[in-house]
């Protein structure tokens, strides 16, 4: 069974009160409940992970090689400053989709480049929690296919 590492990066953990006018209200429970039961009806095993921590979240896909087939992350605030991340992704060769809630190209203009986009397979942005089932559904068709 294909195995599918979910990370969620900084302040993720406040989903449902922290600006729900740009994040919704939708909590991160809900989410990775809604990620399990898509799992579970695809026929893949995913692990659940949230840090606030940079290094922690470079660690985690570090040691994901011949553990997990693919990764779903949403970087947050790390997308626009973590070079770290980045390297970790690309050093990894997993297969790696990122995933935002809102769209980063219509807030500020610093959000606007992602240095985790050049490196994915490719980047699902401003459909709210959706975007995570579109991120976790594509994932599962790749390797399904390869």
């Amino acid at each position: 069974m294909k195995q599918i590492l979910v990370i969620h990066g900084p302040n993720l953990n406040l989903l449902g009160t922290r600006e729900p006018q740009i994040y919704g209200r939708t909590t991160l429970k809900q989410i990775n409940s809604s990620l399990e039961k898509l799992a579970r009806k695809r026929k893949v095993r995913i692990r659940i992970v949230q840090s606030n921590i940079e290094g922690k979240i470079v660690d985690l896909i570090g040691k994901a090689k011949n553990k997990f087939d693919a990764i779903l992350i949403n970087p947050a605030a790390y997308t626009h400053t973590s070079v770290a991340i980045r390297d970790a992704i690309a050093a990894s060769g997993i297969l790696t989709v990122e995933v935002h809630l809102s769209n980063i190209h219509t807030r500020e203009e610093f959000r606007h480049k992602s240095l985790i986009s050049p490196v994915v397979r490719g980047s699902i942005l401003g459909f709210g929690p959706a975007s995570y089932l579109l991120g976790l559904d594509a994932l599962i068709d790749i390797l399904h296919v390869s």
